[in-house]
């Protein structure tokens, strides 16, 4: 059995949380299949972290909307600074319709509040030298 002497990860903070999901823009968001497994999806989205809303910008024929219509559970996961950190996010999601009161539009809102926020850090010791 090999024992790992380096250091464990460590769990973030709600602060540390909020923070690195701001600072990012990208994530991947997981919606549920019919088969009951996860479809990834690399998404561009937006951090209220007043309200703790998670938007994400989408048209109404992707994958990801109609699987949102028939199971609301979602999750986005955002990398941190190096490749041991994250943070995950968690809700129910709703669709929101976005229409400039002209046309009909095909652009949806993925919106959905942060039930839940999770991550861990890895904090490596730097070497002096």
């Amino acid at each position: 059995m090999t024992v790992n002497a380096g250091p464990a990860p460590r769990t973030l903070t709600d602060a540390e949380l909020v923070d690195l999901i701001g600072k990012q823009q990208f994530g991947v968001l997981a919606t549920v299949k019919r088969s009951g497994h996860p479809h990834l999806s690399t998404v561009l989205y937006q951090w209220d972290a007043e309200e703790r809303v998670i938007r994400v910008s989408t048209t109404a024929d992707r994958l990801k909307a109609r699987q949102i219509r028939a199971d609301p559970r979602v999750a986005l996961h955002v990398s941190g600074p190096d490749v041991w950190s994250f943070a995950a996010v968690e809700g129910d999601a709703e669709l929101v319709e976005v229409s400039d009161g002209r046309a009909p539009d095909r652009r949806l809102t993925i919106t959905f509040p942060a039930t839940r926020l999770y991550g861990t850090a890895l904090d490596v010791p730097k070497s002096e030298g």
